[in-house]
């Protein structure tokens, strides 16, 4: 998951005071019950694996996130919605969190086993779609 700049929604970046570690901007590990608890409370949810696993099975509800629908994405974003980055086991989705939280996200959030240990916790909470 690597991106260009995008410019941060004419406001500025929101800062925090502590940190995850040097350099990391901001953001939250959550399990996917309480990722479950931020959507019925209407956080957004983006996923970032690569199209085919994101068509065979995502979170209800999730977009798809890559890097060519992310400038659009972040250009048309609720800076202040809560935002959940899941992938495939919770490892990728951490550095994509850091980055978005970097781009002026004030609520990021990355899901603990990312989507596998979701589709075990929640089977019903799952969708398919055709490929991008």
């Amino acid at each position: 998951f690597v991106a260009a700049p995008v410019p941060r929604n004419k406001r500025p970046r929101r800062t925090q005071e502590s940190l995850e570690g040097p350099n990391m901007s901001e953001f939250k590990r959550i399990s996917p019950q309480q990722a479950q608890e931020l959507r019925a409370q209407g956080a957004v949810v983006v996923d970032i694996r690569d199209p085919h696993s994101f068509a065979n099975g995502h979170i209800s509800g999730s977009r798809h996130l890559d890097n060519h629908s992310l400038h659009d994405f972040i250009t048309h974003a609720d800076l202040d919605a809560p935002l959940i980055v899941s992938c495939y086991h919770g490892n990728s989705s951490q550095g994509a969190a850091a980055y978005l939280a970097g781009q002026g996200f004030s609520e990021v959030y990355s899901l603990d086993g990312g989507f596998e240990l979701w589709r075990a916790t929640y089977p019903s909470e799952t969708a398919q779609s055709s490929e991008e």
